[in-house]
This record gives structure tokens, sequence and C-alpha cells, in this order.
């Protein structure tokens, strides 16, 4: 790294503008959020008003939106794309999140790319190339190692590198999943991903003999890294990216809110990494990841392949591990554990079938639970809780504040009194009251400070106040009020003025991509992003699986792999299995896929068993 200091970032998602707000009031740095059309989550699509009511809160605290219009398109959506994101730069947003190369032939304000995770950036050729091209930013691939994040930084220095630290993860390299568009004509490229792997399926050998049956072989734990941000700044990551675009506020606010305590540690001892934005958060209450959703954690490869990565039981959310059920009896269960239940709470566990149940808590007397209907569970059946009645509820509330930190003096000059206000980031204004002065009966410093001190609903908190009067000067409290509320609207309206959008002009370049000759994987969807490749020495660039469906073509190239998961890996366990490759994945409607293990690369990559 090079000397200086390093901004930090700290990106949370937003489904909606009321998740938005949460999540700069609970600690982020940027936000992102889903453009009117053409984001990566179809589900999550905001209108041009409730962005731009984004972007006028961040700005006040120095913090970015960022929008996604990160699908492949079509080349008679390149119109309409052209002109939202020229609206989108006319209301303030500061960068585009994108995947499709045939934006950059757009007419383009002079707004910021990013480089979506959907590209497949993991190595630092293709993450050099971006950059020469003109993004400012680049998402990781979510497999990369610490190792890889380093080489990458080494590798392009300048290039600001985002990494997901927190939420749902998708078993296919992004971008590189083709499995939904095949099976249920819906493209994860396009916005409306199936959710193929959170399915379940049975695992047979190349006899037919059933190896596994019925599990949910393709679904990952939820990644968790907040024990790992100071090793990931260290390895070149300036921007930690909170998965989360189709969550619920209450999600937001707790994942943010724990990320933000996290980091504020990491800044607090490394002078070196420095905060991105401005204003301190204080939430009411204590931030714990095991409460929001989430399929158990994981790091996710960080440091090589290691430990489990899967979900085979459930897609669905376990949440925190509260004890053991010790038997039953009559209407209640007795449970043996070292966190208490609450009236409400919805518990689930995983049956003798392997497959998970759950039920709702009616009553709770000590260590016996009332359920609203008896489960049917066996003795020493672990129990988890995936609703916290009680923590969910204190998140309906009002959760946390931002504030900024402001010094006011209070002075009198020759015509009357001047109140100046220097907040923070050093941004300062000064506003006269002209005023016949009058001495005071009784001592006023105090007074007066207690009275300016009383920002309230302001994004402002006094740090220091000064009085600085040559006598003892009356003013009542009423004219001192709104003396303190011009002040504060005129310090509101000199950071506005004061923020500064990053610019970026966008200029055509012909440096050589780290390929000559695309295939699907490339995924161009119009003849825009195809003269892009080949204006940057790509020979052949071959259609967008969307476009031109291929035989034979692979659905899925996962890191994650079923035989490392089953101890039969060659390289890392040594092991070797007693069942008959290749193996096949069947689902519950009788689709056959087959699966290829690409030790070299280390993967595990999923066919269509017809493809032969």
């Amino acid at each position: 790294m090079k000397s200086g200091k390093r901004k930090i970032e700290l990106l949370a998602p937003a489904k909606n503008l009321e998740c938005g707000i949460e999540a700069i009031n609970h600690g982020a740095d940027a936000v992102y959020i889903g453009a009117p059309k053409f984001g990566a989550r179809s589900a999550a699509v905001n209108s041009l008003e409730d962005i731009e009511a984004l972007v006028r809160y961040a700005h006040l605290y120095n913090v970015r939106i960022y929008v996604t219009l990160n699908t492949i398109l079509k080349e008679e959506e390149m119109p309409e794309t052209e002109k939202m994101i020229r609206a989108l730069y006319r209301i303030g947003v500061d960068a585009l999140i994108i995947q499709d190369m045939g934006i950059t032939k757009l007419n383009l304000p002079p707004m910021p790319l990013h480089a979506s995770t959907q590209m497949d950036n993991r190595t630092p050729e293709k993450v050099k190339f971006l950059s020469d091209a003109g993004f400012r930013q680049v998402v990781l691939a979510r497999e990369l190692s610490l190792g890889e994040i380093r080489r990458i930084h080494e590798y392009c220095p300048e290039t600001a590198l985002e990494v997901f630290v927190h939420g749902a993860l998708c078993v296919s390299y992004s971008g590189q999943c083709y499995v939904s568009q095949a099976c249920f004509g819906r493209s994860a490229n396009r916005g409306e991903c199936a959710q193929f792997c959170r399915l379940p399926f049975t695992l047979v050998d190349a006899d037919g003999k059933v190896m596994v049956k019925d599990k949910h072989l393709l679904s990952l734990k939820d990644l968790n890294r907040i024990d790992h941000l100071e090793e990931l700044l260290d390895a070149g990551v300036s921007s930690l990216k909170i998965e989360g675009r189709l969550k619920d506020v209450s999600y937001v606010k707790n994942v943010t809110a724990a990320y933000r305590r996290k980091l504020d540690d990491i800044l607090a001892r490394r002078p070196e990494y420095v905060r991105a934005s401005s204003g301190s958060c204080r939430p009411e209450f204590r931030p714990q990841l095991e409460k929001s959703f989430s399929r158990g954690f994981t790091d996710y490869f960080l440091h090589g392949r290691e430990g489990d990565v899967c979900s085979f039981d459930t897609p669905k959310s376990l949440g925190e591990e509260m004890g053991t059920m010790k038997e039953v009896r009559g209407n209640f269960l007795v449970v043996a554990g070292v966190k208490p239940f609450n009236n409400g709470d919805g518990v689930c566990y995983i049956d003798e079938q392997g497959r998970m149940q759950g039920f709702r808590v009616n009553r709770v007397d000590g260590n016996k639970i009332y359920p609203q209907e008896m489960p049917r569970i066996k003795p020493r059946t672990k129990l988890y809780r995936n609703y916290d009645r009680e923590f969910e509820r204190m998140l309906s509330r009002k959760t946390a504040e931002r504030k900024i930190a402001v010094n006011m003096r209070l002075a009198d000059h020759g015509t009357g009194f001047s109140l100046t206000l220097t907040d923070e980031d050093n941004i300062r204004v000064t506003l006269s009251l002209p005023r016949e002065k009058e001495l005071a009966r009784t001592p006023q410093r105090d007074n007066l400070k207690a009275q300016l001190a009383k920002l309230g609903n302001t994004p402002f908190e006094a740090a220091e106040i000064e009085v600085s009067f040559s006598d003892n000067w009356f003013l009542p409290a009423s004219v001192l009020a709104e003396f303190r509320r011009q002040a504060v609207e005129r310090l509101v309206a000199a950071r506005r003025i004061n923020y500064r959008r990053e610019v970026a002009v966008w200029k055509q370049t012909a440096h050589a991509f780290p390929q000559t000759a695309l295939t699907y994987l490339g995924n161009v969807m119009n003849p825009r992003a195809a003269s892009f490749y080949k204006e940057h020495g790509v020979q052949s660039v071959g259609a967008a699986y969307e476009k031109e469906a291929v035989k034979d073509a692979v659905l899925m190239f996962c890191k994650h792999c079923l035989r490392y998961s089953m101890g039969w890996c060659p390289v890392h366990q040594r092991q070797r299995s007693p069942y008959k490759e290749p193996y096949s994945l069947v689902s519950n409607d009788g689709r056959r896929f087959r699966l290829e293990f690409d030790c070299k690369n280390c993967q595990m990559k999923v066919k269509e068993q017809n493809a032969q």
C-alpha cells in the first residue's frame, strides 16, 4: 500500500428508501440500491423520486449512493437505459454498478462506473483491464482468498477493490450461472434468478446408486467475515459490502450496525485507514448477527478450502442455536440451553428425516416451552431460534441516530452578536444577529451553553460550545433558539454545497482484453458490447446464453465441490470414493444434471444430463 491514508467504505444494501435511510443511520458509508429497471434483483426496483430522496439524505453525511444497473441488456433496451442513466446523474447518484459493457458505448454523463461482481472479476489481469478501461471500483468474486485479493491489489494498487463481507451466497461464480435460464427461462444475468441452487436434489453415481437423498446439495451457508475485516483491509480492500437488496429493514439495521461497530474499532487502532463518510452512529441496541436471517455462517474460502460451507438440510434461515429439547411433558417441552426463549419466538429444528421443522412459542415458563402446536420432536434435538420476537419488536422502533459533531461559538460584536458553527469536516458558517445589548441580572454563560446544545432533530450534536462575551449580556431563550435554528439551516446548506461528487468522463480505450476469444461466458447480449470487446482485441465474440442457447453448456461453475463435501477430494483429502463417476444431481421433477470435477482449477461444473 502507498504511504498515506486509505478511505474505507462500509457499503450497505437498500431494498427501498426506508432501508437506505436506516442503513445510513446505522453507519453505512455508502448505500447501493436498485434502479427503476435493469438491476440484478428484479424484485428490488425503486423510483427516481425515492432514489433522489435517498441521495439528498445521504450526501448530508458524505455518504455515497450507488445504483445497480447490472444486468445484460438487449439492444432495444439501450435508448431507455441511456435516458435513465442521465436521469440518475441529474438527481445526484454517485456511481453506477454495471455488468454490460455495451453501456460504455452510450453517451454517458460524467458519472463513475463500478464493475459488478457479475463480470466475474477474479484475476489480476481482468481487474487491471477494467481499471484501465475506466472503472473506478471493481467488485471481486466472493470465492477469492485473502492471498488472491492481495495479489490483485499488488497488481493494480490504484484500483478500489470491493469485497462482500456478509449475506447470502450464490453457489456459482456470479455472472457464470445459466441454470435458471436453461430450466425455467429466467436469467440470473437479467435479474430473474429462480433460486435453483436452493432446491433439494438426490445425488446418484454412474450405476444409479443413491449417494445422498433429497438434500439441498447446492445450498450454501451465509457469508460472515466480521472477524476478518482487518485482514481484508491489509490485503488491499477499500469497500466492505453487505449483501441484501431483498432483505427487510430490521436486517439492514442489525447487520450494518454490527459491521460499523467492528470497523470503528479497527479504524481507532489503525490510523492509516480512515472512514469514508461523516457523523457518528450510536445504535440503541446491541447488534447480534445471529439474530438476522442466516443459514449458518461461513467465511467462504477466505483462507483457502477448509471447513463446511454448505447448508444441506435447509435453504431457510436456521437462526441462532438455543440448546436442546430434553423431553416432552403433556403440552410443553423441557429445554436445556443457555439462552432464554420469549413468548412469540419462532423455533426450528432438523427432524429425523433431515428436514427442517418449526413451531411458534405460545408461552415460556423457565425452561418449559409451551408451543402453539405440539411438534413431533425427539429428545436431544438441537433447537434454533429463527425469529426473536423481542429483538424484532425493538428493531421496529427508532433504533439509531447519526450525528455530525459541531463546535459552536457565540460572540458579541459592536452591533450585536454572532454565532459560528464549525463541523467535523471543517465546514464553517457564521451568522450575525444585530441587536441592542442589555446586561443580565444573573450569570448567563451556563444557560446560553445549555440553549445552544439543544440541537434536537438536526443532523448535528455539539462537541464544544464557547461563549465569548465581553460582558454578561442577556439573550432571551426564544431569540437564541431562532438564532441557532438559522445557523443550523445555513450549515446544512453549506454541507450540501460542499459535497463533491466524483467526476469520471468515460474515454474509449483500445488496450487488450485478457482473452482473444469469448464464448457464451462473456455474457454479450447486444452489438455494442460485442463492439467494445472487438475494439479491445477480442477476435471472436460469442453470443450470451440468454440470446443463443449453447449445446453441452456448463450451466454452473462452483467453488463448492460435492466430492470435497463427501470427503473424497483427491487433492485435499486423498480419500477414494466408493462410488463410480460421473455423479449426477436429480431434482424432484426428474431433471438430471451431470457433475464434472475440474481439479486443476479447483471447481465443480454442473451440466444438464442430456448434454452428452
